[in-house]
């Protein structure tokens, strides 16, 4: 059985996604980053960067004591070597994939994740910072566009790279994208939208959390934190 702590934002789609296409048993334990839960000291010994999604496989390959990840990249190249699964084998097709796993980890997710920040939650409209962000946003919906071009999938067959990229590109109206205009990207991400474990991921999703992710009551857990207020809660 594999715990996985997890919140309905795309990093955690991507581990559900992995193990309803792999059909892992796994048991979701909700960690509500609304509510402040991401800093109780049991998800802090387990993901000590205090963000979901992390992991516990009490069976790990190889044996042994169960093993504990953060970092949603780790963690869908972990179950990938641990299934066999949707990472090739071979060093070429392995690494093929690994750089488009860390594209999205270094690039899209954090550039899509700012501009969220900027063209959504921001407390005061910063126009250079949407306009820095949304053609970022935009800029990269490209790359993977002409990735695209003349292929299935990210990396030839589908894999953890598609995983990745799919929960970051569904929020495209929020990024002020216009899928039509990446037609590559279009046609992979209405592919990855009919898969019926990406169905059963989001359906989990929308059974957990029916409230907005950003509040007011939650906006400084979520944006306020410090290296001196690691919590971001107003301290009187």
């Amino acid at each position: 059985m594999i715990d996985v702590y997890y919140w309905t934002t795309p990093n955690g789609h991507k581990v559900t996604i992995f193990l309803e296409e792999a059909g892992l048993p796994y048991r979701v334990v909700p960690v509500n980053i609304s509510a402040g839960e991401q800093f109780k000291p049991e998800f802090l010994a387990i993901a000590p960067n205090n963000r979901i999604p992390a992991m516990v496989d009490m069976q790990p390959f190889g044996g042994g004591a169960p093993i504990s990840l953060f970092e949603s990249g780790a963690i869908l190249q972990y179950l990938a070597e641990k299934t066999g699964r949707f990472l090739p084998r071979d060093p070429r097709g392995r690494f093929e994939v690994l750089q488009w796993l860390y594209w999205q980890m270094a690039g899209l997710g954090p550039m899509a994740g700012q501009n969220h920040h900027f063209v959504q939650y921001a407390p005061e409209r910063i126009p250079y910072a949407i306009d820095r962000y949304v053609r970022e946003t935009g800029r990269l919906y490209a790359v993977l566009d002409r990735r695209l071009a003349g292929r299935e999938f990210i990396a030839g067959d589908y894999s953890i790279a598609d995983m990745a990229c799919y929960p970051w590109i569904v929020p495209y109206e929020r990024q002020r994208q216009r899928l039509q205009d990446f037609p590559h990207l279009y046609r992979w991400f209405q592919v990855m939208a009919a898969r019926p474990a990406v169905q059963r991921a989001y359906a989990l999703a929308r059974d957990i959390n029916t409230e907005p992710v950003v509040s007011e009551h939650s906006r400084g857990q979520l944006f306020g934190q410090s290296a001196t207020n690691p919590t971001g809660v107003s301290i009187p």
